[in-house]
């Protein structure tokens, strides 16, 4: 599966255009790297709890992304976005989306 942000790929022809496709996953902050989050607050610097949870969130949601356009028949996603909208206190939602195509 090619993936692209942008709207072609560069030395292939798109021979069909599917559609639009998503995948997404709601994540909630843990308890306990919420207290070990705080403790670097205060001493500052990078909080790996947090990007680590976000890095796998955006992996699955690509993942579910790549399985619905497969499943159309698709070889290709361009113009690919995230998307990312809080649900409640503590859990957000990351959207991996873009349109499904067929390329050769």
């Amino acid at each position: 599966m090619i993936i692209t942000t942008t709207d072609t790929i560069t030395g292939k022809k798109t021979v069909r255009t599917i559609g639009w496709v998503k995948g997404s996953t709601i994540r909630a902050r843990h308890v306990g790297k919420d207290i070990v989050a705080s403790l670097r607050g205060i001493v500052g610097g990078e909080i790996v709890e947090y990007t680590k949870m976000m890095a796998e969130a955006r992996e699955e949601s690509i993942a579910r992304m790549i399985e619905e356009a497969e499943a159309q028949g698709a070889n290709a996603i361009v113009g690919m976005r995230f998307s990312t909208s809080l649900v409640m206190q503590n859990a957000s939602e990351i959207l991996a989306y873009g349109t499904a195509v067929v390329v050769e």
